[in-house]
């Protein structure tokens, strides 16, 4: 998953405006307590990141529970604090925190994106588009690609067929990002379900062209080629394979099934 940093900022300027017209210099007082609050609790939180960066987990964790107790509303403190849990294996955890600030953000792209993703990944697949769906209301979100391609390989995984819905999110995918590797990728392989054989080959070309090789491709590549009764094209991506892969499990599942062509 793809967590972006991102903070909500106060019109200021005008509800400083207002307040001073309204009331009494003990305002600025309590404005700037709340200055310091915000920007010691964004600063651990900047820390935070960076002992993660250099796999520090506990120097991490303490100070990103510490922008907590700055400020226990903070988004980025919750959002990043919820993936350094979930590399501590503490899935509650980093399930707790995912949600808090898709809670605190409820029209954030990306803390509805990051708990989407999340709820994807631990098998809460209608939830999970739920908060996908969410998140792709947000006009601002700065990266729709990959929420797309998200919803859409969430879809294809564990959406029971919905073949249709998931490719039309791979095609928004790579319409906010034509060079989206996955999601090129993702897009040859519901073709491919589809019977749609030859934009399959059409994608998973791209995606080659874009993109190192990996197993699960240059298989689902010598599959279409099967379909498309391209023999020696066929064979040509099983050597790849094999030369490239010989110990993966798409070589071991080649083998199983058609041992001769190599």
């Amino acid at each position: 998953m793809q967590h972006e940093r991102w903070r909500l900022l106060c019109t200021a300027l005008l509800c400083g405006a207002l307040v001073a017209c309204m009331s009494s210099g003990g305002s600025h007082v309590a404005d700037s307590k709340n200055e310091k609050r915000d920007d010691a609790a964004r600063v651990r939180v900047e820390l935070g990141q960076r002992y993660m960066e250099h796999g520090k987990l506990e120097l991490a964790l303490e100070n990103l529970q510490k922008a907590l107790e700055y400020d226990s509303n903070y988004v980025d403190a919750h959002t990043v604090i919820a993936v350094l849990y979930e590399r501590l294996g503490k899935i509650k955890d980093a399930g707790e925190h995912y949600a808090r600030a898709a809670e605190l953000a409820p029209k954030s792209g990306a803390a509805n994106n990051n708990y989407g993703q999340f709820l994807c990944a631990g098998g809460q697949y209608v939830e999970a588009q739920k908060y996908f769906a969410r998140a792709m209301e947000d006009p601002f979100y700065k990266t729709p690609d990959v929420l797309y391609t998200n919803a859409g390989s969430c879809l294809l995984e564990h959406g029971d067929g919905q073949l249709d819905q998931a490719e039309n999110d791979f095609r928004k995918a790579l319409e906010a990002n034509p060079n989206n590797v996955l999601a090129l990728f993702y897009l040859a392989k519901v073709l491919y379900a589809k019977n749609d054989f030859f934009h399959a080959r059409a994608f998973i070309q791209r995606y080659e062209a874009l993109g190192q090789p990996n197993p699960e491709a240059l298989l689902l590549a010598r599959n279409i080629e099967v379909k498309m009764g391209h023999a020696d094209s066929a064979r040509e991506y099983a050597q790849r394979l094999h030369e490239q892969f010989p110990d993966s499990e798409q070589t071991r599942s080649l083998d199983s099934v058609t041992p001769a062509t190599h």
